[in-house]
């Protein structure tokens, strides 16, 4: 965990964690601290939990039951959750994306200061950052320190399948394998322009 990271945050993210497992409620670990979890380095310093939309009640409950404040925001895929001024975000839809079991399935266990938690995977989480970025966000800096960090770690075959829709992604893309960070030929087949199989035979 990187140094500069306030401890109160941390301190935060784990009394939101053994808050869920003593509930029984199935989460995982998203976002900066999901990187670092990973070895990785991030810009930015972000709770995420991600949880099923039929949950976000009772986790609101069993936080509110230990302090926690609940607010919810103009947005319909998350609800915040504060611990003495400091935010957590609780989300159930991320980049459009219906957090289910299968979401769960694709983490790995890893040490957060001491408590075991489900992490999302590099790839999950590479691509989550990828579908992120739009017209009006588009701040590529902020997923570079990921791509570099985690790059080992990252199934890039299926970053790029999962994220042939988006043109910002694919620009990222591109962009990883100018900076020499993941050369084209290592991104899977399809990598010449981001383009999936059936984008090919539909223009052949």
């Amino acid at each position: 965990m990187p140094h500069r990271v306030d401890e109160g945050l941390v301190n935060t993210l784990k009394r939101v964690a053994a808050t869920l497992k003593q509930a029984d409620i199935p989460f995982a670990l998203g976002g900066s601290f999901a990187v670092y979890a990973h070895g990785g380095h991030s810009s930015d310093h972000d709770v995420d939990f991600l949880i099923r939309e039929q949950d976000k009640e009772r986790a609101l409950e069993e936080l509110g039951a230990v302090g926690f404040e609940a607010e919810q925001p103009p947005e319909d895929w998350l609800v915040k959750v504060f611990d003495s001024g400091r935010m957590v975000d609780l989300i159930y839809r991320p980049v459009e994306t219906p957090v289910t079991d299968e979401t769960f399935e694709d983490t790995v266990m890893r040490p957060v200061e001491a408590i075991h938690m489900p992490v999302l995977s590099a790839t999950q989480l590479m691509v989550h950052k990828l579908l992120s970025f739009t017209q009006h966000y588009c701040d590529f800096a902020r997923g570079l320190p990921v791509a570099r960090s985690l790059r080992e770690q990252i199934d890039w075959a299926r970053v790029r399948r999962e994220t042939a829709h988006s043109p910002y992604a694919e620009t990222f893309l591109i962009l990883l394998d100018r900076l020499d960070v993941v050369p084209l030929d290592q991104q899977g087949e399809g990598a010449d322009d981001g383009r999936t199989h059936k984008d090919h035979e539909v223009a052949a």
